[in-house]
């Protein structure tokens, strides 16, 4: 289930409120701090206890898969 673009344009990290990357309609990811955020069952779950820190491949991976959030 793809998430409704103008939904994307206006999220951002609860942590440090900056743009997420999009990755493959699957999480929600800032690089910045390195912490993906889950999208369940279409809906984006952010909140910072539920996100989780990601190893340098992931990270690596996810800014070369990821799309701006807001260009979804």
């Amino acid at each position: 289930m793809a998430l409704d673009p103008t939904l994307l344009s206006i999220l951002a990290c609860p942590q440090d409120k900056g743009p997420l990357l999009l990755v493959d309609d699957k999480l929600l990811y800032n690089p910045r701090l390195k912490r993906a955020y889950p999208i369940e069952d279409g809906i984006p779950v952010l909140l910072v206890d539920e996100a989780r820190d990601v190893t340098d491949s992931e990270h690596e991976d996810y800014v070369a898969r990821g799309t701006a959030a807001g260009d979804a």
